[in-house]
């Protein structure tokens, strides 16, 4: 029997399969009690051109302090950062990894935001 965390990995790895076929950039996103984190990878994988997270200095300021990345509104705040980064790097397109995560709560609102601020998935 797989734990609840290997069977999330599963999942993940499968994904990360069919988007390396693609061959885009991807949106992943990782999630914990405390904090999200999405960043987004180059096409063949090697290189990270963007990052955000709630736990930068910055972005914990302007939340209100520790403690309140763990909440949509935190993931809303990311997805838009994430986003305003990746275009400045020059990428609007990319494939979209939940890292197996459902798609439910942060992680759809992360990719909304992101959506709304013009990334493309």
């Amino acid at each position: 029997m797989l734990s609840k965390k290997e069977q999330r990995l599963r999942r993940a790895r499968q994904t990360r399969i069919r988007i390396a076929n693609q061959g885009v950039a991807r949106l992943t996103v990782n999630r914990t009690n405390l904090h999200i984190y999405a960043s987004v990878i180059s096409g063949d994988g090697g290189k990270v051109l963007a990052t955000a997270s709630t736990a930068e200095a910055e972005i914990r300021q302007s939340l209100g302090g520790s403690g309140k990345g763990g909440n949509i509104a935190a993931a809303q705040v990311i997805g838009k950062r994430l986003a305003e980064k990746a275009k400045a790097v020059g990428v609007d397109k990319v494939a979209f990894d939940r890292a197996g995560f459902a798609y439910h709560g942060r992680v759809k609102a992360l990719a909304d935001a992101a959506r709304e601020a013009g990334l493309q998935f």
